[in-house]
């Protein structure tokens, strides 16, 4: 039985400020009047939108900035009230919905623990069971009894998460906190929420914007698109088709095809005219095969003498994980260039890259490493599986490396190690 079941939910806005109470007045005697109100327009957050959520199920809800992700975690916590449509939920909601907003000043970090835990529902005798848990958790030993104007906003978000995670609940609806404090806390965060996962068997629904994240804790995710569900399905499938729409936004964002490519950073020196990619036969193409030679022909012109130049030469996924990055630095093949028109051939001898599509990255640098010309989401690269099977891929992962395999049997005077 389902423990959350949502039934054609719906959430209006009306678009535009507020109006004053004299406005509210004389539109409502407009009315009574048969007079004609000019309405702003609705805008609707979330349009019909329903799915059912099983007991243990962790899903994930991804889409662009107002897809509706924010909106239906507050549907589902009670936090708004929807316009039409249902939500049933079975179980008690632990909510890490803007974190921290709760927290008052002038109290210390002790009094907004206790304070906070009563938002959330938990007892007196909860937290105090709890606290040193809390404390230690969120690394705040030190500083707990001191006012928490003086702590930092990272310190502010450690400690609300460290008391959200901290409540007993059936179901744990997370919006955007698994990024919280540094690099090792935010290690703590995802292991907190595993261990919640595995080890509670508790039902979770996460919005995040970290796609890779989402994809390795959730079974499930759900891809909102202007309100609506676009996607329902394995995460591998469905962060799959989000990776790509991304993609296509980024590419269609960045590149001029008519003319030649603008920069996002440059420094006046280098024009890049135009970015081929070719095979092995000479044949232009828009990709590769797995373990396939790829080469990347670049056409720019020098405003001025260059002096060892480096070109770097990279691809990229939609969420920016530089995957390959080659320059020619490297094997020390920086010849001088005299000012105009120039070529450069690179050849990627064998793309590792699982079956995708990567974006092309390209840099020039000066003999000092000073940036003259840098852009990314420059043309789509393709990468097929070739004439390789890529059901025989491992699930995960980015790169397939050149391996080799053998097995024998052990002697058997010889001890096998633990």
């Amino acid at each position: 039985m389902p423990v959350i079941e949502v039934s054609h939910l719906t959430k209006e806005y009306r678009l535009g400020a507020m109006q004053g109470l004299k406005q509210t007045l004389l539109n409502t005697a407009a009315r009574l009047f048969g007079k004609k109100v000019e309405e702003r327009p609705l805008f609707k957050a979330l349009d019909d939108v329903s799915f059912s959520i099983e007991q243990g199920e962790v899903v994930g809800i991804i889409g662009h900035n107002g897809a509706g992700k924010s909106t239906l975690l507050k549907m589902l916590a009670k936090i708004s009230t929807p316009t039409r449509g249902s939500v049933k939920v079975d179980g008690r909601i632990a909510p890490l919905i803007e974190v921290g907003a709760g927290f008052v000043p002038d109290f210390t970090g002790r009094e907004n623990v206790y304070l906070n835990g009563a938002i959330l529902g938990m007892s007196k005798q909860e937290i105090e069971k709890k606290f040193d848990e809390i404390v230690d958790f969120a690394e705040m030993a030190e500083f707990i009894d001191t006012p928490v104007k003086r702590y930092s906003s990272g310190m502010q978000v450690k400690l609300a998460f460290a008391v959200a995670t901290s409540m007993d609940s059936e179901i744990l609806i997370v919006d955007e906190v698994l990024a919280v404090g540094d690099l090792a806390f935010q290690q703590k965060c995802i292991e907190r929420m595993e261990s919640l996962i595995k080890r509670d068997g508790r039902t979770v629904l996460i919005v995040g914007h970290n796609i890779r994240q989402l994809q390795r804790i959730c079974s499930r995710v759900i891809l909102l698109d202007h309100g609506r569900i676009s996607l329902d399905g394995g995460s591998s499938e469905v962060c799959g088709a989000f990776y790509r729409e991304a993609q296509e936004r980024n590419i269609a964002r960045h590149i001029d095809y008519e003319g030649e490519i603008t920069p996002q950073q440059g420094s006046g020196t280098i024009r890049v005219k135009k970015i081929e990619l070719f095979n092995d036969k000479d044949e232009l193409v828009e990709g590769v095969g797995l373990h396939e030679p790829l080469i990347v022909r670049v056409s720019f012109e020098c405003n001025k003498p260059l002096v060892r130049p480096e070109i770097v030469i990279g691809l990229h996924t939609s969420d920016f994980v530089h995957v390959i990055s080659v320059s020619n630095a490297l094997p020390d093949i920086r010849p001088n260039l005299d000012k105009g028109l120039h070529q450069v051939l690179c050849r990627l001898s064998d793309i590792p890259l699982r079956p995708f599509s990567y974006s092309l990255r390209l840099v020039f640098l000066d003999q000092y490493r000073q940036t003259l010309w840098y852009a990314e989401n420059i043309l789509p690269v393709k990468v097929s599986p070739g004439s390789y099977d890529v059901t025989r891929l491992p699930e995960i992962g980015l790169i397939d490396v050149a391996t080799g395999w053998s097995f024998s049997r052990p002697n058997i005077n010889t001890s096998i190690p633990n």
